[in-house]
């Protein structure tokens, strides 16, 4: 699964002062890649994980979908927007995601996605709807992600509304023989973990994700 309340209203004022400086180019790109253990905004999904996707961008428009294996069935993604980066650096989008499953593993999310970068800070909002198999929910979450020159990064992500949780994320991105790999360490609160204490009681949670990926 792939990106903020006052930060919509702040989005709109800052895009009427952008200038974009987008190109006129099309282009199609194709991702495949695997995860130890796929976590989501700080849930674990599932642990060993394949996964495979597919993006066009023309212009500032942009439209994809991913799939990943969720061990009943697949999740499977669809999401479009449109995004734009001043000479400056800065950077706004908004867009559409919606969460599809094949099997029983969850049910449909579809959400609204805002984002807001500059330089090795990035801010993402989203809300949205889960369907909760005939009980609805309504959330929102909340994320900043800093990422260094040297691969390093680290986000935190809060989410809101009827949903309940956070979670840290460290980790170090790289490039070895054309292959994107990653390490990272995830810490979440006991809302979001799936680990219980001597007791059997929720407690927060934490583990190591390896990832492999490739595009073109």
């Amino acid at each position: 699964m792939k990106r903020l309340t006052q930060l919509a209203a702040g989005l709109a004022l800052a895009s009427s002062a952008l200038v974009a400086s987008t190109s006129a180019s099309a282009e199609v790109s194709y991702n495949i890649g695997y995860a130890s253990e796929y976590y989501f905004r700080g849930v674990l999904q599932k642990s060993s994980s394949a996964s495979a996707g597919i993006d066009y961008e023309a212009d500032g428009f942009y439209v994809g979908s991913w799939a990943a294996d969720v061990g009943d069935g697949l999740e499977v993604d669809g999401y479009f927007g449109y995004g734009i980066e001043t000479e400056s650096g800065v950077s706004a989008s908004i867009g559409y995601t919606g969460y599809f499953y094949t099997g029983e593993f969850d049910d449909t999310y579809q959400e609204i996605n805002f984002g807001l970068g500059y330089g090795m800070f990035s801010l993402g909002y989203s809300v949205g709807e889960w369907d909760g198999f005939g009980a609805s929910q309504d959330y929102d979450f909340l994320d900043l992600t800093i990422t260094g020159e040297s691969g390093l990064y680290a986000t935190v992500g809060i989410w809101g509304d009827e949903f309940d949780g956070e979670y840290l994320e460290v980790g170090y991105g790289f490039s070895f023989a054309d292959f994107d790999m990653g390490i990272a360490g995830i810490i979440n609160s006991e809302e979001l973990s799936d680990e219980l204490n001597s007791s059997g009681s929720p407690t927060t949670g934490e583990g190591i994700v390896f990832s492999i990926g490739k595009s073109w």
